[in-house]
């Protein structure tokens, strides 16, 4: 069994917090959605969750902060994913007021 280095360990730990922000705005839109009837897509708030997560787990498995295709490419289609569904949210909320 190898030791946990502290790289490792950060980009794990990391994960939790932005996890638990990203939850929190899935909360939002869902509730938005629920009281003013329109729809927000709120389900679709986990696949940056997904992407995020799975992203480092590889970055934490090959103990790199970045440099990794694979590890790149998940933040990416999370982080673009993220930005669509926020700015979706943001439009869907400020419209017309």
């Amino acid at each position: 069994m190898t030791a946990l280095s502290l790289n490792q360990f950060l980009m794990l730990y990391i994960w939790f917090p932005l996890a638990a922000a990203l939850f929190l705005l899935l909360l939002i839109a869902r509730f938005y959605e629920k009281f003013s009837g329109e729809q927000t897509l709120f389900r679709f708030f986990v696949l940056p969750i997904v992407f995020f997560g799975i992203a480092s787990v590889r970055y934490a498995s090959i103990n790199r902060m970045a440099g990794d295709t694979a590890g790149d490419l998940l933040m990416a289609v999370g982080g673009i994913i993220l930005a669509a569904l926020c700015a979706f949210l943001y439009r869907r909320m400020t419209a017309g007021r």
